[in-house]
């Protein structure tokens, strides 16, 4: 445990001019003391840590020292080389970049570790696409890679409806969703205020307004130029942070209408598999107590009567619709002429 921590902080102060012993005691989650501890520790082993006190001071390493890529374990070796996708490299156009990355990693290893690769490809494979589609690589995508890597504005033109938008964007970072592509960037030029908010499919997802930060879909750009200047990045941006409160936001915009329905224990365990998992999270965490049969009782938000027929239909005969009535009449007339069919 602590020649793991020790490692772990040769590398933070590698990878910082300086830090401080309660910067520090955060990364390594230890107390100030600890860290005096180990940097003496560090310190007696050979490694050139030095303290500087006073209110500027903390710890640096001395001589511009690096430490090898000899200290990985088995494990962290492995795990090294399942950080890639090489389906997501390949269509950003940075397979050559990653390949070169990882012989140069493997070249690095002791020898006893030189199988880790292979290893690692024979246990995990990631296929980033859903089911029953065939995946479709955005023609586009390596071009507003290599403007997300170089932090690049782009002029881009997009469908969105029935035409195209044109505009300014400084893209923050990609995501993979099911196998579609979509761009995190923020709106350089305010945008009309008389426009009308996109949904998902359409191109852009939020706000309209300069600064804002917006979600694309890389398959709706007819046309991307990379532009000369660079944006200055926020450096507090958080990628995955920002695309989870996006896609949770969106999940509950489409959700515009109500239906009460009263779930066996199966019908509770199925629900999430069922409808959108934000959905069936929240109806759940209203739920009341389960009746005498245990079957509780939920309000479960829906995109419309026609999508929640649709869902709800799945659970067969561990749910049962109490509302709206017009939904519960299309389950009955169901319920009738399934009985027809099975009573001949």
């Amino acid at each position: 445990m602590r020649a793991a921590r020790l490692i772990k902080m040769v590398l933070l102060l590698q990878s910082r001019p300086a830090m401080t012993a309660a910067e520090l005691a955060r990364e390594l989650e230890v107390s100030e003391r600890t860290v005096t501890r180990d940097a003496q520790a560090l310190s007696e082993a050979g490694v050139p840590v030095y303290a500087e006190r006073g209110r500027t001071g903390g710890y640096r390493l001395v001589g511009g020292y690096r430490t090898g890529l000899t200290g990985l374990g088995r494990g962290e070796a492995e795990a090294l080389f399942l950080s890639g996708v090489p389906g997501a490299l390949r269509e950003m156009g940075l397979e050559d970049v990653a390949s070169a990355a990882r012989l140069k990693v493997s070249a690095a290893l002791l020898p006893s570790l030189r199988d880790a690769p292979r290893a690692a490809a024979q246990r995990f494979h990631l296929d980033a696409p859903a089911w029953f589609r065939e995946p479709e690589v955005p023609a586009l995508l390596a071009v507003v890679a290599d403007a997300v890597w170089d932090d690049r504005r782009v002029s881009a033109r997009y469908r969105r409806g029935d035409g195209e938008v044109e505009r300014d964007l400084e893209p923050y970072g990609l995501v993979l969703k099911a196998g579609v592509w979509y761009l995190c960037a923020r709106v350089r030029e305010r945008e009309p205020e008389t426009e009308p908010k996109a949904a998902a499919g359409s191109g852009a997802v939020g706000s309209a307004g300069a600064g804002d930060l917006r979600t694309y879909r890389i398959d709706r750009f007819v046309a991307v130029e990379v532009l000369k200047d660079r944006f200055h990045r926020d450096e507090s941006f958080d990628l995955p942070g920002f695309w989870g409160e996006q896609a949770e936001r969106f999940a509950r915009s489409i959700l515009r209408a109500e239906a009460v329905v009263r779930l066996s224990e199966t019908g509770v365990r199925r629900l999430v598999h069922t409808v959108d998992p934000v959905a069936a999270r929240d109806a759940l965490a209203g739920a009341g107590e389960p009746d005498g049969h245990g079957w509780v009782t939920v309000t479960l938000g829906v995109e419309s009567e026609d999508v929640a027929h649709t869902q709800l239909a799945a659970l067969g005969a561990e749910a049962e619709v109490i509302a709206p009535p017009s939904l519960r009449a299309r389950f009955a007339a169901d319920a009738a002429r399934l009985a027809g069919l099975y009573r001949a």
